[in-house]
């Protein structure tokens, strides 16, 4: 696998590191730390991302190149869609096109949840990173 920034190597190794249910458990703790937006974004401006079963909206500004800006909105009650979310901005917010680039498209398998959601749910995660992907390629 390609290198993954420090950042999404630690929350694959954290994954890594739990079994079964725990990761699910893991994913809901994601879920909860996701960053809310900044108050000059509105969810309306955001890019929505069908392929996830509930409703998700991201934001990638490259305006800075070498800090990449990544926002996310997911609703409270789609706990498995803003934990694959918080995952991404935690492990690739602020860091540059290239790296963002650079991360392999199925890093995702690495968490090991394939047992634990569905291969749907796991489409909308891939989904998220090609989109974000797809912008930085402009």
């Amino acid at each position: 696998m390609t290198a993954l920034p420090d950042s999404l190597a630690e929350i694959v190794d954290d994954f890594a590191a739990v079994d079964g249910s725990d990761k699910l458990q893991l994913l809901l703790e994601f879920s909860r730390e996701l960053a809310p937006l900044p108050a000059e974004l509105e969810q309306d401006a955001m890019e929505p991302v069908p392929e996830c079963q509930s409703p998700l909206f991201l934001s990638v500004d490259d305006s800075d190149p070498e800090h990449v800006r990544l926002h996310f909105s997911a609703p409270a009650e789609a706990p498995t869609t803003r934990g694959f979310a918080s995952i991404l901005h935690q492990g690739l917010d602020g860091h540059s096109t290239t790296t963002i680039l650079g991360v392999p498209d199925d890093f995702y398998s690495a968490l090991g949840l394939a047992d634990a959601v569905s291969p749907l749910r796991l489409r909308g995660m891939s989904a998220m990173l090609a989109r974000i992907k797809r912008h930085l390629r402009g």
